[in-house]
């Protein structure tokens, strides 16, 4: 297996930033597990730059590479992806909360207010 540095959930979106990894990554998924010149057959890219971003998606934890014979092949990783959900999650449940407190001061009746005669 290769070796990939875990880092934070912004490795993890910066590496989903770009669409053609994205596409990768689903590939990926789809088959269980690819090689680069499998990807490359199927994506309108080079062998060469599915090569790099699947470097990219691994650095992110998103998929592990394991050399079979002269062959490195790719399988995702969903551990960095529920990680990523999870912070997402979060995230949303703190904007929910905002976005809560925000209505209920809008629909409050005007007579509450003190400054409104």
């Amino acid at each position: 297996m290769t070796q990939t540095r875990t880092g934070g959930e912004e490795d993890v979106f910066a590496a989903l930033a770009d669409p053609m990894r994205r596409r990768i990554l689903d590939a990926v998924a789809e088959r269980g597990d690819a090689t680069a010149t499998v990807l490359a057959a199927e994506l309108p890219v080079s062998r060469q730059a599915i090569v790099k971003h699947l470097t990219v998606l691994d650095r992110a934890g998103l998929v592990a590479g394991r050399r079979a014979g002269r062959e490195m092949r790719y399988a995702v990783r969903p551990e960095r992806l529920v990680a990523a959900a999870r912070w997402m999650d979060r995230v949303a449940a703190r904007w929910d909360a905002r976005l809560s407190a925000i209505k209920r001061l809008a629909e409050e009746p005007a007579s509450r207010d003190p400054g409104v005669t």
